[in-house]
Formats: C-alpha cells, structure tokens, sequence
C-alpha cells in the first residue's frame, strides 16, 4: 500500500534501523514517548505493510521503540547498508520514487514525524505554523526539499543540516 510504505520510509529514514536477527530482519524506529498519535501511526503503518503481523512497542527512557520482524524488509528499504546514514549515499530506488510521487504528503510526514518539528509561531502578534527538519544526512535533506518543491512548497536552509517552511 502506497500510504504506509511512503510515510514509513520517511519514518525510516529519519530515525528508523533495520538490524539482522536470527533468521529475519527487525525494522525500529525510535520515537519521542511525548506524541503517543506518531507512535500509533507508526504501528499502524507497519501493521498494513506485513498483514497479520504487530508492531511492538518498548519504552526506554523518554522514547519509544516501535519495532516488528520480517524478512521483507531490506527488499522495501533498499537504503540499509553498513554505517551512520549520514555517512553513506542514500538514494531511492526508482520504484521507491514513483511510490513517493504518488504520496509525497505522506513522505514529508514520515519526516516530520521522525527528524522533524511543528510549531505555532507568534510573530508580532500574527500566529503562523512552522515546520523544521533537520537531519545530518544531504542525501535526506535533498529528498525532503524535492518531496516540498513536488508540492509547490517553499523551503529556506538556515543552516547546513536544516529546512525550515514558514508557509
């Protein structure tokens, strides 16, 4: 399904380890315990990914871990790969983006999500939503700034490993 897969690889790519166990693959991804709708979704989207299996959920510290086994997934995320993401290239296959394309909403949330923030901002008196991603990885961040330029949506760098969109 196009929705969970895009939104689950943003989640991955932000904050999301694929790590080999026994005999099968185990996809985590690392959540702040303070956003209990992120951690449902997350679950959720894993949930309709592999049919009949269930996430699981391991709280540690002010995190939670949202994991789930299978051998599928370093067929879905083709990104796995020895080292830091930020330190490798990390590029989408070509069946990975045409997905993206036809849900690029649910990839930016997937990053948001994950390595990112929404906040209300009071600029002299006028409220305003803004969102900020911030990630080590150029790869990612060029991903992310191609998902909002799909979408018309203008984005600004402040810095080296951040995006910010002010409209």
């Amino acid at each position: 399904p196009v929705r969970p897969y895009c939104y689950l690889l943003g989640l991955y790519l932000g904050e999301g380890y694929i790590n080999r166990s026994a005999r099968v693959w185990r996809l985590r991804v690392t959540l702040d315990s303070r956003y209990p709708q992120i951690i449902a979704d997350c679950c959720r989207a894993m949930e309709d990914l592999m049919i009949g299996q269930h996430a699981y959920t391991l709280a540690r510290g002010g995190c939670v871990d949202v994991s789930m086994y299978s051998k599928r997934w370093p067929s879905l995320f083709p990104q796995l790969g020895p080292g830091r993401k930020h330190e490798r290239d990390i590029r989408l296959e070509t069946w990975q983006q045409t997905l993206v394309n036809r849900d690029t909403e649910g990839f930016i949330r997937g990053l948001i999500h994950s390595d990112g923030c929404r906040v209300v901002a009071n600029d002299r008196g006028v409220r305003s939503v803004r969102y900020h991603f911030s990630n080590r990885s150029d790869d990612i961040i060029g991903l992310y700034c191609a998902a909002l330029d799909t979408l018309g949506i203008p984005w600004t760098r402040p810095s080296a490993h951040d995006v910010a969109v002010y409209r």
